[in-house]
């Protein structure tokens, strides 16, 4: 068949949608010079194209689909400043191992390195924020490129790959016998079995032990083995901000969130702990405090699917690198079953003696209260988005957050969706309500949450556009104090409370400019029953702006002092 390599990466990306779903045809970008053929082919194909409104928000659109599908997303951005606009989508894409496909344009073959107009060099740019690039230079190098991108995407420790076409790359013809089709995923490999019974024999002998689980556990969709795992050996299991919602908060072994924003009593039970037992995770500084002082007294065992993860910040006393779900299956088959009634019961102590504060949790005015109020009226099945900030650490205390698993088998969690989506690594104000647009695409009957703050919201304002344009049921939840909340929490607490540009003079109506995009809003604050403002809102079909005001004092407490040790918190 004749064929030219745009009309090559459209039948490719068809082929994945017949594979996959039709959340798999679904593709967000902006056309620019350099990207026009591709969309020329994008007219005759049979995906579906987002219009974003700034490149950027087009790759958390994909990210959105990405974490909740469990399969890569794909964004487009022509060259220059389309390219370098995804720059913060890809960077976080890599921070949290979420597998992204970016087809960049690029000025033609014969003009590169001649400084024309709109050309940048995109490798230099992408090489430490993706896992692959690939600079194209022949349009018959797509057919093996285009199922390698996607496979190096998805498998292994997932992440950001970006393919750079040229514009004449994309016209040019060639012949084929027949299409490219997509290839299997890797998964990292299975764990040895002398490791997991030596794991086995550490956990037996633990008197104290705290599973302690990352995203890692989240991107093998293991979330229901981590639960039995913890239950057959009577583990305590603490998550990072990546995997709330692994165990429901309300299981008698939850431990919630540690780290900075963490209850005081979990990192307390971490710091007593004799065994760490780390699946899935970074031991990233937000989690571990002072990484010197995190769980002093404990052995550690280290399960992640990247080898580079292990012993890089914390020396394990047994390190497996494997898929975290085949580590869990693993680890059922060889535990003893143990109840730990003494661990337990010396948690359950720490427990009471310092339980996460959460005041106003029945006022709906209130951070934790307008938490419980929402969960209390959402869909159970909505995906939760948030920006960064001091609503997403609310969130992250008081939001109820669970796991629904499907099924036993692995091809039963993987068709599992996936509800929490934050930016964890990055920490990139913005991302919200571009993500909740991609997870609402994903599943448009529960749709999607995004909790954000006046700040955030300002970052991403003018995906508001797309979101009218879509009428994707998405309810965007702005708790507005006119301020950049946690930088002036941060000012008042550490930094002798001299607040320096992290108070709005002439803040603008969140409200207003939703409606001026054509997203319908109402503000609590105006409200004289804010319960029954609430259900009203969420009772409405497609996309809603749900103003909050928050008083500028509001604090998210506890807090780790910086540089400090996690039991070193205030609040």
């Amino acid at each position: 068949m004749d064929i030219n390599g745009a009309n090559l990466i459209t039948r490719f990306l068809e082929a994945r949608m017949d594979a996959l779903g039709a959340s798999a045809g679904i593709v967000a970008g902006i056309p620019g010079g350099a990207l026009l053929p591709l969309y020329r082919a994008l007219a005759d194909s049979r995906l579906t194209h987002v219009l974003a409104r700034h490149e950027q928000g087009a790759g958390f659109i994909a990210q959105g689909i990405a974490r909740v599908s469990g399969h890569a997303g794909v964004c487009l951005a022509t060259s220059g400043p389309g390219l370098t606009n995804t720059v913060t989508a890809l960077a976080d894409a890599k921070a949290d191992s979420v597998p992204l496909v970016c087809f960049a344009g690029q000025v033609p073959r014969a003009l590169i390195g001649s400084d024309a107009f709109q050309e940048v060099r995109t490798g230099h740019i992408v090489d430490s924020i993706t896992k692959a690039h690939f600079e194209l230079r022949a349009a018959a190098d797509l057919v093996h490129l285009l199922p390698e991108a996607f496979r190096i995407a998805e498998s292994g420790r997932p992440g950001p790959v970006l393919i750079e076409l040229p514009k004449d790359v994309q016209t040019e013809a060639l012949q084929l016998d027949k299409l490219p089709l997509p290839c299997a995923v890797a998964r990292a490999g299975e764990p040895g079995a002398d490791a997991i019974a030596r794991a086995a024999a550490m956990i037996a002998r633990a008197r104290r032990p705290v599973l302690y689980l990352g995203g890692g556990v989240v991107q093998a969709r293991a979330q229901h083995l981590a639960q039995t795992f913890a239950e057959r050996a009577g583990l305590p299991t603490t998550t990072t901000l990546m995997a709330l919602g692994t165990m429901p908060p309300d299981h008698p072994l939850a431990l919630g969130m540690l780290g900075l924003h963490g209850a005081r009593y979990t990192n307390r039970v971490i710091d007593e702990c004799d065994l760490l037992i780390a699946i899935g995770c970074r031991f990233d500084d937000r989690a571990t405090g002072r990484l010197d002082r995190f769980a002093p007294n404990a052995r550690v065992i280290h399960i992640d699917a990247d080898r580079r993860e292990l012993g890089k910040l914390r020396k394990p006393q047994l390190a497996i690198e494997a898929d975290a779900g085949a580590a869990l299956r693993a680890l059922i088959k060889a535990v003893t079953p143990q109840l730990r009634t003494d661990w337990l019961a010396r948690v359950g102590s720490l427990h009471r003696e310092s339980p996460m504060p959460r005041p106003g949790a029945d006022d709906p005015r209130k951070p934790h209260g307008l938490m419980r109020a929402v969960a209390a009226i959402a869909d159970p099945d909505a995906a939760i988005t948030t920006d960064v900030g001091q609503h997403q650490m609310w969130v992250a205390q008081s939001y109820p957050l669970t796991h629904r698993a499907t099924g036993e088998t692995m091809a039963d969690s993987l068709s599992t969706p996936h509800r929490w989506l934050t930016s964890g690594g990055l920490g990139t104000m913005g991302f919200g309500v571009p993500a909740a647009i991609g997870a609402a695409l994903v599943n448009p009957q529960a749709g999607a949450i995004c909790f954000s703050g006046d700040g955030s919201l300002m970052m991403s304002v003018q995906e508001l556009a797309t979101l009218a344009e879509l009428q994707a049921n998405v309810k965007i939840i702005v708790m507005d104090n006119g301020a950049l909340g946690m930088v002036r929490q941060q000012q008042n607490q550490f930094w002798d409370g001299r607040y320096s540009a992290s108070l709005y003079r002439h803040p603008p109506s969140c409200c207003a400019v939703a409606e001026a995009f054509g997203v319908p809003a109402i503000d609590l604050g105006f409200a004289r029953d804010p319960l029954q403002a609430l259900r009203s809102a969420f009772a409405q079909p497609g996309p809603m702006l749900i103003r909050a005001p928050i008083a500028v004092e509001e604090m998210v407490l506890p807090v780790v002092v910086p540089g400090g040790a996690n039991v070193e918190a205030l609040g």
